[in-house]
């Protein structure tokens, strides 16, 4: 009896021994000092001995040690080698200048552009794999900037797409050696010039110069098409048209329009017909595609597209008028669950305003 129960008591003791043992074993290597642990490519927990002459470098504040070996790939040993010498320095001097006076105050807009890092504290980095499953390191500055500021460097706004005439040059037009004239025809490719120079001929010199809007800047202003507005043959076909003139040139050399077609028993889907001051056409556009926004409890649904206008290179007026064949179409729009088609009509309000940012 008494055998046993010593017998039981040593396996007990022995086994609390292995246990101990194994705890320790576990993690004796990691919290020795001189050693760092890191991830390989595997997801395997690795050991790795610090050299001594840069084990000498690294300040004795363990976190910072600690940040250091996880900012290096997976060696570890250029991570430290950033932690020496010109940023330390850098950091203890800093340290001594706690005092700002106007020789050593930093200044704001430097101090920006460098995300906010002091001389002597660290950059920030992010970690990532490579192709071969190397962990790498990339330190960058970050971007202090607001939203606007972000917003000012990117397009501020995309001109729609249209199809743009404009007039052929001689030199333009000289056929290379051996062309086939009857090519486009061949091909079934509309010559632009063709239709610039046709459209020319009908446009615009009889318009009656007193009947004209004036462009209203800071603000959108209406162009309404009703029974009795005016109208002319185009070469695209007989169509109302309203006559604007455009912000002088001295002023204003280039700028971009935002037109809204209003919804209302229908819509007008306008073309454009950029004029100089003798009312010969520069540039006609036609074709807009246009974003349809539906109505709210606010305001009504419209039509929109961006156009620019370069009163700098000589386009003085501007005449907005419509197609037979944009007549003959109809805007289709998603209204719920069922889609809802609004039709092309030559009556109807137009809202233009000059773009500003």
């Amino acid at each position: 009896m008494g055998l046993g129960r010593y017998s039981g008591l040593a396996v007990c003791v022995f086994a609390l021994a292995l246990l101990a043992g194994c705890q320790t074993g576990s993690s004796g290597v990691a919290e020795r000092e001189g050693y760092f642990s890191w991830v390989d490519e595997q997801g395997r927990v690795r050991y790795s001995r610090i050299p001594d002459a840069q084990r000498e470098d690294i300040t004795p504040s363990k976190p910072d040690a600690k940040s250091v070996a996880i900012s290096g790939e997976a060696t570890g040993s250029e991570a430290y080698r950033s932690a020496s010498g010109s940023d330390r320095g850098a950091a203890a001097k800093l340290e001594e200048n706690l005092e700002y006076t106007t020789e050593n105050y930093p200044d704001g807009e430097e101090l920006a552009k460098k995300g906010f890092i002091r001389p002597g504290q660290r950059q920030p980095y992010f970690t990532w794999r490579d192709a071969d499953g190397i962990v790498r390191v990339s330190y960058y500055t970050p971007d202090m900037r607001t939203e606007e500021q972000k917003q000012a460097d990117q397009a501020p706004v995309m001109l729609s797409d249209a199809s743009v005439y404009l007039p052929v040059t001689v030199d333009d037009h000289t056929p290379v050696e051996g062309h086939d004239p009857d090519a486009f025809a061949i091909l079934g490719i509309e010559e632009t010039d063709s239709f610039f120079r046709v459209f020319a001929e009908s446009c615009c010199q009889t318009l009656p110069a007193r009947d004209f809007l004036q462009w209203q800047e800071g603000r959108e202003f209406g162009v309404d098409f009703e029974e009795d507005t005016p109208r002319h043959r185009f070469s695209t076909g007989d169509s109302p048209y309203r006559l604007i003139a455009l912000p002088s040139s001295t002023f204003v050399p280039g700028f971009v329009m935002r037109l809204r077609s209003y919804a209302h028993n229908g819509v007008l889907v306008p073309s454009l017909a950029f004029l100089d001051k003798d009312f010969q056409p520069v540039r006609v556009v036609t074709d807009l595609v246009m974003n349809y926004e539906p109505e709210n409890w606010r305001r009504r649904g419209y039509l929109e597209s961006w156009v620019p206008a370069f009163p700098g290179q000589g386009e003085r007026w501007l005449v907005v008028f419509t197609r037979p064949e944009d007549l003959a179409g109809q805007t289709v729009t998603e209204a719920g669950d069922t889609p809802k088609a609004i039709p092309h009509v030559e009556t109807g309000e137009i809202g233009i305003t000059t773009f500003e940012e």
